[in-house]
């Protein structure tokens, strides 16, 4: 184990694991009680329902300081987080080597990056050479000679059916860089295409009270498959956070600022694609909804943690606080019949009409 001994890091005893029913609980030494553990589709790993989604930490969503971007974490690990997931992309390699520097303390945490958005989005450049170059600069950042998964990021649609794209996954995998791959998509169809193939371990997909269509037949063939369900942007982007209204103003070097129409990556990307207005109406919908006690985040990662197939759901986090608070979505009961059949009609009414068929 490496020797940092700064104020960061603390050292916990290993997690004991129990079965309860049905599912599986991890002990969390540090939070005291029991995190509930999914198994990760065809990587074999069991992993914490709630995970950690890192792009936060590293461009794209305003200013966080290394020390806030290290705390945030640790609080993350400390609330029973045990899946962290980056890309090589985030910062230049920045969020990369944050999470590198946890696991120097923190072994035995599984660890997703993705790879693929360093050179023009063009077919021609997903090769075995290019996989290589990228991959040996992500295992630099994380310091790891094999990386847990590895995902191809948001590609053009058209690599999804390329066979010579999975053969070059194949070899990593041989190699020994990485212990599995999958796959981070757009869309539905592209997500059903991926899952065909035998070595694709996950699919990593947008899932949240505005983005419904997974349920219809993505996460039903994942779970037939055996295909982990990876659910990203849970939160919109922080619209169902319920913390912005009209008046809120996001900091110039944040999507939610220069890409609220796509103007620099895909729309879907930002608020999930939803106009900021009627997402806004939206969550004034949903908030009675909300169970006594529970944040309206919590209650959105909780419907995606109810959603039958979710392995993992991977809310950002900018400071500790939120990473606690996102961690401890997982602790509460699952929502009932009622309140999911809320949630749909507000999607049915405010959302389905301008968002269902686009992804």
């Amino acid at each position: 184990m490496a020797g940092n001994s700064g104020s960061h890091f603390r050292l916990h005893a290993p997690p004991f694991t129990y079965a309860v029913g049905v599912r599986t609980y991890q002990i969390s030494p540090a939070k005291g009680c029991l995190v509930e553990q999914r198994v990760l589709g065809r990587t074999g790993r069991s992993v914490g329902v709630v995970g950690l989604g890192a792009w936060q930490l590293g461009a794209d969503w305003g200013e966080v300081s290394e020390d806030d971007a290290l705390a945030t974490l640790v609080a993350a690990v400390d609330s029973g987080v045990t899946f962290i997931d980056t890309a090589d992309v985030y910062g230049n390699g920045r969020s990369e080597r944050l999470v590198g520097a946890l696991l120097k303390e923190r072994p035995g945490l599984m660890v997703a990056t993705k790879m693929g958005r360093r050179a023009p989005l063009d077919p021609a450049y997903y090769t075995l050479d290019n996989f290589r170059a990228w991959n040996d600069d992500s295992r630099a950042n994380l310091g790891v000679e094999t990386i847990d998964l590895v995902q191809l990021h948001t590609p053009p649609s058209a690599v999804f059916a390329m066979d010579s794209v999975y053969d070059a996954l194949d070899t990593m995998v041989e190699e020994g860089r990485i212990a599995a791959y999958g796959v981070s998509v757009e869309t539905c169809e592209e997500a059903l295409t991926a899952m065909k193939r035998p070595g694709v371990a996950s699919i990593q997909i947008i899932l949240n009270a505005f983005r419904l269509k997974p349920l219809e037949r993505v996460l039903p063939a994942a779970r037939e498959a055996g295909v982990g369900i990876i659910a990203r942007v849970p939160l919109a982007s922080g619209l169902l956070s319920g913390r912005y209204d009209e008046n809120t103003v996001f900091a110039d070097n944040d999507h939610r600022t220069y890409n609220r129409r796509g103007e620099v990556f895909s729309i879907g990307e930002t608020f999930s694609g939803v106009d900021y207005e009627v997402g806004l109406e939206a969550v004034r919908r949903l908030r009675p909804l909300v169970p006594e006690g529970m944040t309206m985040a919590q209650f959105a990662l909780r419907w995606v943690i109810d959603q039958p197939g979710v392995s993992v759901v991977i809310p950002g986090a900018r400071n500790p606080e939120q990473a606690r608070a996102n961690a401890a979505a997982a602790d509460f009961p699952p929502l009932t019949a009622e309140t999911l059949d809320g949630v749909r009609e507000v999607y049915d009414e405010l959302i389905r009409p301008r968002i269902h068929h686009q992804w």
